[in-house]
């Protein structure tokens, strides 16, 4: 019995302080875990930023680029028909919107999905616009029917999706 104890008298405490440092050693090494997802976090934030910022800064050129006005004096001839006038810019508006496609993937989805919006609707005013006119005058017919109707309609159709991106660029400081 007296050997049994003196077992217990010296193992207990070495149990006990190898229990300690078990888990001493165990929050040690979570904690450095922690810091150092945290490090990463933030080194990838320092290089996902500026890809994020010129992605919001080519889609606001995009949608520059699709408004009615600049789109219309950026592609008017006078030699073309208003079918073939309404055919470049509905092609126009193709080349420009896939050339930027790989964007979305630095935007929210609500923005997308705000720029697609945008695009369909000056697709549309396009469309529109055409219907309303013999297709075989000239295009600066249509030209001066696409901004009409973009007047009549209170605002371009890519205002609302401009507006809606610096938004979130001011989220992000």
């Amino acid at each position: 019995m007296d050997t049994i104890l003196e077992i217990i008298k010296y193992t207990l405490p070495a149990l006990i302080v190898l229990l300690a440092s078990y888990s001493m050693i165990k929050m040690f090494l979570r904690n450095e875990d922690k810091k150092r997802r945290f490090e990463f976090g933030m080194n990838q934030k320092d290089s996902v930023l500026p890809l994020r910022l010129q992605a919001y800064e080519r889609l606001i050129l995009l949608l520059e680029r699709l408004s009615p006005d600049v789109l219309v004096m950026r592609l008017n001839s006078a030699n073309l028909t208003v079918s073939q006038m309404q055919n470049e810019l509905i092609s126009a508006i193709r080349t420009e919107f896939d050339h930027n496609l790989a964007q979305q993937t630095y935007i929210s989805i609500a923005a997308w999905e705000k720029i697609k919006s945008a695009k369909t609707e000056m697709v549309k005013l396009i469309n529109m616009s055409a219907s309303e006119i013999n297709p075989k005058e000239n295009a600066t017919v249509l030209s001066k029917r696409i901004i009409e109707n973009a007047i009549e309609l209170g605002h371009s159709p890519t205002s609302s999706a401009i507006n809606f991106l610096k938004e979130e660029v001011k989220e992000l400081f």
